[in-house]
């Protein structure tokens, strides 16, 4: 029951220790359906219009679909980045000092006062 504990202690200690990572928004699915637009684009004047319409069409709706999940990928990083960050188990201790120390000083301070 005591290696629980001391399990538990630890694993709660390091949660708080180590801070979430973010995995950052991966665009590349978006340069390849830009590319691929691109692409197409480049064939229709070459006289392979049926291919190149087809080949430009499948890369809008690649970027428009990838597109999108960055945008909400980076949308979701901004709203992350805006949360004010979590007091550490530190910072709460040496709050709680401070509120004990003005405490302290307001008591000793009435009582010599009068």
């Amino acid at each position: 029951m005591k290696r629980f504990g001391v399990v538990t202690l630890f694993v709660v200690i390091f949660s708080l220790v180590v801070p979430p990572f973010a995995v950052p928004a991966d665009d590349t699915k978006v340069k390849e359906g830009m590319s691929q637009v691109e692409q197409g684009a480049k064939k229709i004047p070459s006289n392979q219009i049926g291919v190149g319409v087809q080949e430009t069409a499948k890369g809008i709706g690649t970027t428009v679909s990838e597109g999108a999940k960055y945008s909400g990928e980076k949308l979701k990083d901004a709203g992350q980045a805006t949360e004010a960050p979590a007091k550490s188990t530190w910072g709460h201790v040496r709050d709680g000092a401070v509120g004990v120390g003005h405490t302290v000083n307001g008591f000793f301070t009435t009582l010599f006062s009068n």
